[in-house]
């Protein structure tokens, strides 16, 4: 469904990403590693066409250039680190701004399509109840998923994922990419997501790419890629051996409790 081929792009002339190829099909989520500033971000910014690139990249065959700005928002979604609140919008309000590149006017005119679809993405991630709440008034796992309904309600193709669930705790970093992937999923969609917890790809990862120094270090499923050498060469660390002696530790100890010596009037008894 995406292919991205050769793929150049950086700031101020100076390349950070280079020669990036890979594909992604529908219903699939890929998830990109790598360590810090080894061009992840960079890398959605150029699918996204937020930032200029050399290369190029397909939807469904075709080339991103061609669509117009408001066509392809219609097809690819981008949801950062952190989004930023600039308007005291309601939580129904913000998610309707996802219908903005189906609609004729900014908040106005919604067809009933438009708010089927808003009523869909609000229930979805479990916010009716609160859809009148101004999204200041927030707490911020309750405002990821806000974003994540409002990409929802764009319906767009490719979702794209910049370290969404960076400020989160476990529970709604886990609810938020399962809210994704189920979606994903169940429309034959795509998901591409930049992440550093190895242990979320593992549990919601099809595929992986790999990216070291700005370019492909490997690229395959997720399984084959997080339990390989190459992660050691590209971290400077054994991720794998870290991680299984970290689950040790949860593990129930199976060594019989060491008894402390016991002295009474200096004598060991």
């Amino acid at each position: 469904m995406i292919e991205v081929n050769g793929l150049y792009a950086g700031y101020g002339g100076a390349d950070v990403i280079r020669d990036i190829s890979f594909k992604a099909e529908r219903g699939e989520s890929l998830c990109i590693l790598g360590p810090n500033g080894c061009g992840k971000s960079t890398l959605l910014k150029a699918i996204a066409r937020i930032i200029g690139c050399r290369g190029r990249v397909t939807l469904d065959g075709r080339d991103v250039s061609a669509f117009a700005r408001k066509d392809l928002a219609r097809k690819i979604a981008l949801l950062g680190q952190s989004s930023r609140i600039c308007f005291p919008y309601t939580v129904r309000e913000t998610v309707s701004l996802g219908r903005y590149a189906h609609s004729t006017g900014f908040l106005k005119n919604l067809s009933a399509g438009d708010e089927a679809a808003i009523d869909g993405a609000i229930r979805q991630l479990d916010l009716w109840d609160i859809q009148g709440r101004m999204i200041n008034e927030l707490s911020g796992g309750q405002l990821q998923r806000v974003f994540v309904a409002e990409i929802l309600a764009q319906d767009p193709e490719l979702i794209l994922l910049d370290e969404p669930t960076n400020h989160l705790d476990l529970k709604n970093q886990v609810e938020l990419l399962g809210y994704l992937r189920s979606w994903v999923k169940e429309k034959d969609r795509v998901l591409i997501g930049v992440f550093h917890d190895l242990n979320l790809v593992h549990h919601f990862g099809d595929t992986v790419l790999l990216l070291s120094g700005g370019k492909t270090a490997a690229w395959g499923g997720a399984g084959e890629i997080l339990r390989g050498e190459i992660l050691k060469g590209v971290y400077g660390i054994d991720i794998r051996g870290f991680m299984l002696e970290s689950l040790k530790k949860w593990e129930p100890s199976r060594e019989p409790p060491r008894r402390e010596p016991l002295y009474q009037e200096g004598v060991l008894v």
